[in-house]
């Protein structure tokens, strides 16, 4: 499900050397509908090591969802740039001189690294590792309570087309006996037409039993009173874990597969126009419910 979560924490670096100059840990989460866990991480340099907990931390609270996680350092000084001595500038660039000596491939300073280390490090002077898991929780809390909220959303949504796909029932319902004593009124007179064709080639009696039978089958085959109580079922069991709630999208999917299959079946055995277009419009309605399940855990 979708949801947005963030929360932030500001620190003063004074006591790390860098006067005056103070610290902002941002972190957002961002989640979209996906079928599975997908999660990725941004993260600045200082908080990379701290990626597995993060992963660990959200995998044991969230089941779906591609979910990303975005950790920033801001710095606050005044809305003024360090300004760096030259004597620092110097050092940098001799301990700069020294490190390319002994690894040729190795990076040049940018302006901002130079900056960055000549201001003392005030990312560096700060210790994020205690504040971050705290951040996490605070955002992942958030987010679990944004997503609830979209769970009940989609739960309104689902309840809505239950209550459709049961109108379409019981629509379909008053129509199986009428198409089933039609089709067999149909094959008997049929079967008359064709046994008038052969007059005399089979005795009348046994013609008629046989006729009999055969009208009885064609009727069960096309009767679709079966499916119609196998999806009434199915809605009632649907309804059944919207309402209890907790990690129920493994068996909503599954559902909504055996709701689709009866829809089919009903579609394939339909006699009438009036039946053809029942089972076209729950097939519509159980694909709405479809594209929704795969977002709720």
């Amino acid at each position: 499900m979708t949801g947005y979560a963030s929360a932030q924490h500001g620190a003063s670096a004074e006591d790390g050397g860098a006067s005056g100059r103070n610290s902002r840990l941002g972190l957002e989460i961002r989640s979209v509908n996906s079928r599975f866990l997908d999660l990725s991480f941004r993260l600045p340099d200082e908080l990379r090591a701290h990626e597995p907990a993060l992963r660990a931390l959200l995998t044991a609270r969230l089941k779906r969802g591609k979910v990303e996680v975005r950790a920033a350092i801001d710095n606050d000084d005044g809305n003024s740039l360090p300004d760096p001595s030259t004597a620092m500038l110097q050092r940098l660039a001799m301990l700069q001189d020294t490190v390319q000596s002994w690894l040729p491939d190795a990076r040049s300073l940018s302006v901002s690294d130079a900056l960055r280390l000549a201001s003392g490090g005030a990312n560096s002077a700060i210790d994020w590792s205690s504040v971050l898991p705290t951040l996490a929780e605070q955002a992942l809390t958030e987010l679990l309570e944004a997503r609830a909220r979209e769970g009940k959303r989609l739960a309104t949504m689902l309840l809505d087309r239950i209550a459709q796909l049961r109108k379409l029932a019981a629509d379909a319902t008053p129509l199986v006996p009428q198409l089933v004593e039609q089709q067999r009124l149909r094959f008997m007179e049929r079967w008359k037409e064709a046994m008038a064709l052969a007059e005399g080639a089979v005795a009348p009696e046994a013609a008629q039993d046989r006729a009999l039978t055969e009208a009885t089958a064609f009727a069960i085959r096309i009767d679709v009173a079966e499916e119609v109580t196998r999806l009434d079922s199915h809605l009632d069991e649907i309804q059944s874990l919207l309402k209890k709630g907790g990690e129920i999208g493994k068996r909503l999917d599954f559902l909504i597969q055996e709701l689709h299959r009866e829809a089919n079946t009903l579609g394939s055995k339909s006699a009438t126009l009036e039946l053809t277009r029942i089972s076209v419009d729950m097939k519509v309605l159980i694909e709405q419910m479809r594209e929704q399940v795969q977002n709720i855990e």
